[in-house]
């Protein structure tokens, strides 16, 4: 069990965008071999591609939230996830790999962005098992009270609640984020983050928070043990807190560079003794 102070305070999230400017959202989309997003971001995306490995960091990513939801489903039987910052569910999100085990499993998707829930909304129009929410994830309350949240989750039935990627676009207290939502979970719950990182590839890192600052997208990578705080409280699963493409990788590594594989941290707790 992983024990420290929580803080609290308001907090902010996620990103902000139009069809006019690249997205951050849309440009993981097109990382992932989406077809969800529009010249603007394919542009950027090719240019970004083209200097740094961002694919493969995007697949490290994704990979592991596969990883995650399986267990969930298959070993913990949750049937129920909260995916925090989501953006566009493109190939391989989470109702795509939980419903394959299960049918009945419900997922709510989080993101702030007005483009990228259009677009979420257009995909999902035909799951009645799947919704996506429109809120800053910092606002818990707001995500926690959506009526569709409360139609497809019950919290007091093991959760699984996912902030792949999202932490470090939460600026302003993200312990305090993190505590809140671990707070609303029920015993036998799993909460899972991923975390970009300096610690390894400092150079790199620091190019990729310029190329967010550029689209008005502020990135703050921290060390592990600032995301150590984060996961006061929780038992972390085997094996810890690591980075994320050793996660429990089962030889499903997807083919990355060393240093985007170094780039982001893994870690799953579940809530109780």
């Amino acid at each position: 069990m992983v024990r420290c102070a929580v803080q609290d305070g308001p907090k902010r999230g996620t990103t902000s965008g139009d069809a006019e400017r690249p997205n951050m959202a849309r440009l993981f989309d097109y990382y992932l071999g989406g077809a969800h997003n529009f010249a603007v971001d394919r542009a950027l995306a090719e240019e970004s591609i083209a200097k740094y490995p961002v694919a493969e960091i995007a697949r490290t990513i994704r990979s592991f939230s596969r990883r995650v939801v399986r267990l969930c489903v298959e070993e913990y039987g949750i049937r129920q996830f909260l995916d925090l910052g989501s953006g566009i569910p493109t190939a391989g999100n989470v109702h795509e790999v939980a419903q394959a085990i299960d049918p009945s499993c419900g997922v709510v998707y989080v993101d702030h962005d007005p483009v990228t829930v259009a677009h979420a909304r257009t995909m999902l129009r035909d799951n009645l098992n799947a919704a996506i929410v429109q809120s800053d994830v910092s606002d818990v309350g707001a995500v926690l009270r959506d009526p569709e949240t409360r139609r497809l989750l019950d919290f007091t039935k093991p959760t699984a609640v996912l902030m792949v990627g999202i932490l470090p676009y939460v600026t302003e207290e993200p312990a305090g984020v993190v505590a809140r939502y671990r707070a609303a979970l029920c015993e036998g719950s799993i909460l899972a983050l991923t975390h970009l990182t300096k610690d390894v590839e400092p150079e790199l890192v620091g190019r990729l928070v310029d190329l967010a600052d550029g689209i008005s997208s502020p990135l703050v990578p921290r060390s592990k043990q600032d995301v150590e705080e984060f996961l006061c409280g929780l038992r972390l699963l085997e094996p810890g807190l690591v980075l994320a493409a050793n996660w429990r990788a089962d030889g499903e590594l997807p083919g990355t560079s060393a240093a985007a594989e170094a780039s982001t941290y893994g870690a799953v707790g579940i809530i109780g003794a």
